[in-house]
């Protein structure tokens, strides 16, 4: 996506404008996280996993889930998350067991593995929260009126979805 494409003449120009460069940071933010997490994982020799891997073994905590939660549950937007749970697996991150009721279901939980990499990435983003607070970057407030914003967003986004059908 870039802020120069052309979508014809809007009734508020400027808030046009923010709107796409809203959407841009968006992107941009979600591509940054994961290069931050790459490069961590990196420097701590961790190879056999990737950041979207990693994000989603922080999302999934101590929970238990299925496949089909981890996205209504929000710990996983990607679109290949069927890959994404068989290498965790293979590599000993986590564990699935067939569900008993519904035998096509499957459950996940992390190993000891998987909780490793789960207070790795914890204690990056404290790290990160820590280093923000002391420069002055923002404060609580700052961040709650960004939560604010990015939910109404997200709200309104759904809204559409659910509209098309």
């Amino acid at each position: 996506m870039t802020l120069h494409t052309q979508i014809g003449q809007p009734a508020h120009p400027g808030f046009l404008s923010q709107y796409l460069e809203s959407l841009a940071l968006i992107e941009r933010l979600h591509r940054l996280l994961l290069d931050v997490l790459k490069d961590e994982f990196e420097r701590l020799g961790i190879i056999e996993i990737n950041a979207v891997q990693a994000l989603l073994l922080f999302n999934i905590g101590e929970n238990e889930v299925t496949a089909g939660e981890l996205k209504t549950r929000g710990y996983y937007q990607g679109s290949n998350v069927s890959y994404n749970l068989k290498k965790l697996v293979e590599t000993g991150y986590m564990h699935h067991q067939r569900c008993e009721i519904d035998r096509r279901s499957v459950r996940v939980r992390l190993t000891e593995k998987g909780r490793g990499v789960r207070q790795t990435v914890a204690d990056l983003f404290q790290g990160h929260a820590a280093t923000m607070q002391d420069r002055g970057l923002t404060d609580p407030e700052g961040l709650e009126d960004v939560n604010t914003a990015l939910r109404r967003l997200e709200r309104f986004w759904a809204d559409q979805i659910r509209y098309i059908y």
